[in-house]
């Protein structure tokens, strides 16, 4: 794997480095005449299949401590782009970078994978029965110091270097009263939400801003059933939507993502969650937020998804709206149906091929422009 995409790289930081030379030449050194050159992301991109290409835009939970037969077949036939960690499968730090390393070095994928996890601190830690885990984001907030959020997100990020992982499902955006928030003031929340998108960025760890476009007046619990946050545009404008404005606004779209909560918001779109909205994803976050970047939705097996969709249509149903990656972290049958319901989609003209490329251009160039994930064995 190591050395599959170290060619890979080098390939890609010699296309981005070439320019004009300063040595003469036969030939007039610049001109915009000149052939442009082919994007290296692009020529990465037409050398994957269908299949990998839509395995760029499914990550999936599995089960064990290390890697097995099934996880293996998982890992192979579907060409995953990424796996999240849960506590079942931490043992000790020591066991879980060799599981990493083994996903990693047997996956066999061209670039990659993403190793992610929800570290938030506080009460939402997988790593909490290994090592001390960092204070709660409400902690952090109510302390008023910016210097201790990026003392607890370098300590959070040296963790997770020392076990392989590369993205984290973190920091909680949401505007609450809630452990999980640093607090009800939108600007505090934008103030805290920035630094630890900077510090993450410093350590070569993707974030996630969660759980677009903010949670904090909901009242049911996602994991259960769908829900409805009645707030006007307004309202979300000048409070919920804030922190993730800050982000967008001041940081490189390829190295943070975006996670679409599975609530209702009518005042946008009263039909659909806003997981399988395109009036959320790609009329709100992408063209008036202006984000770029990845947007993935939150676990597709939460009541308020689940309920609700057969798992071979939801994740179609994600990606139509402009989500880049389906999440899916338990069951192996309800991975794979994701999988094939949107690899059916593009073979029966639902999805265009074009479409799927979009979103597997802006994976490959997190994955390529980001330190941790640029260092994987």
């Amino acid at each position: 794997m190591r050395k599959l995409f170290s060619t890979l790289l080098f390939f890609v930081m010699t296309f981005l480095s070439l320019g004009c030379s300063s040595e003469p030449e036969p030939a007039p050194a610049c001109s915009n005449q000149t052939a442009a050159r082919p994007d290296p992301i692009d020529e990465i991109i037409k050398s994957m299949s269908l299949t990998e290409k839509v395995g760029q835009m499914v990550m999936i939970g599995i089960h064990g401590t290390d890697v097995d037969e099934d996880s293996l077949y998982m890992l192979h036939q579907f060409h995953f782009g990424g796996v999240i960690l849960f506590a079942r499968n931490i043992n000790s730090i020591e066991q879980t970078a060799q599981l990493v390393n083994h996903i990693q070095t047997q996956a066999d994928e061209k670039v990659p994978l993403f190793i992610a996890i929800d570290e938030e601190g506080g009460r939402v830690t997988r790593l909490g029965h290994v090592i001390d885990a960092a204070p709660s984001q409400q902690s952090i907030g109510q302390s008023g110091s910016i210097e201790d959020d990026k003392k607890w997100v370098d300590y959070t990020c040296g963790n997770l270097r020392s076990i392989g992982v590369n993205v984290n499902f973190a920091p909680v955006a949401d505007v609450q009263d809630d452990i999980r928030s640093f607090g009800t003031d939108p600007q505090l929340v934008a103030d805290f939400v920035d630094a630890s998108a900077r510090s993450y960025e410093d350590n070569g760890i993707i974030c996630c801003l969660k759980h677009f476009p903010g949670i904090g007046r909901g009242v049911v619990d996602s994991h259960v059933e769908i829900s409805s946050i009645d707030a006007s545009l307004k309202e979300l404008d000048e409070i919920d939507l804030v922190p993730f404005k800050r982000v967008i606004d001041n940081h490189p779209h390829d190295r943070f993502m975006v996670m679409a909560t599975h609530i209702n918001y009518p005042a946008i779109d009263p039909d659909n969650s806003a997981s399988l909205s395109s009036e959320v994803l790609t009329g709100l976050l992408r063209k008036k937020l202006g984000f770029n970047g990845i947007i993935i939705t939150d676990d597709l097996e939460m009541g308020a998804a689940a309920n609700h969709n057969l798992f071979r249509e939801v994740g179609v149903k994600a990606i139509q709206a402009g989500a880049d990656i389906a999440l899916v972290c338990h069951e192996y049958a309800h991975e794979q149906d994701v999988y094939m319901g949107i690899l059916d989609a593009v073979k029966r003209g639902e999805l265009s091929e074009e479409r799927i490329d979009q979103s597997v251009r802006r994976i490959l160039r997190a994955k390529l422009n980001n330190a941790a994930i640029d260092g994987a064995d």
